[in-house]
């Protein structure tokens, strides 16, 4: 009797597990989705607003800090750890996008002769001027979202510790 008690006890513990894992899982997924919708409201706004001559750097901080005020006010109203991990992704993300413009040939308007580094700083950050890969969208399709999952997931952290701290 105590072994069939015990074996319902375990089983008991292997669903609240999975159920535990799946609503994490699912967290997660939205943390990802609320974090790349507000990237895409910031990118959205600028298009319809049409600055001229904003430079790529100030994007890169708007690209880390709408998310991060985002992050911040959403762990705020729920208390998430979930919330602090999206930043993998956006790891995991750029370091996709880096494999995908080292696999691509180089030629003439097209970062003729360049090696790795040269590839891939010119290709995300334009510097010392843009690559010609990926039709100098490197920033908007690389670094911008990388930045907004790292920037959400910062401002997660800091309000899960402000809200430890009081």
């Amino acid at each position: 009797m105590d072994s069939l008690l015990q074996s319902q006890e375990r089983l008991d513990e292997e669903q609240s597990g999975a159920a535990r894992l799946s609503r994490q899982a699912l967290w997660f997924f939205f943390h990802t989705l609320l974090a790349l919708a507000s990237w895409a409201l910031l990118m959205a706004a600028g298009y319809a607003l049409n600055p001229q001559g904003v430079p790529q750097w100030a994007i890169l901080g708007l690209s880390i800090l709408v998310p991060l005020a985002a992050g911040a006010i959403v762990t705020k109203i729920r208390h998430d750890e979930m919330a602090t991990l999206v930043w993998l992704l956006g790891l995991i993300w750029i370091m996709i996008v880096a494999l995908w413009i080292l696999d691509m040939p180089t030629g003439p308007n097209a970062c003729y002769q360049c090696g790795a580094t040269d590839k891939l700083t010119r290709t995300f950050f334009s510097l010392p001027r843009p690559s010609g890969l990926i039709d100098d969208d490197g920033p908007f399709l690389g670094t911008w979202p990388a930045a907004a999952l790292v920037g959400y997931s910062i401002g997660a952290s800091l309000a899960l510790r402000r809200r430890s701290q009081d």
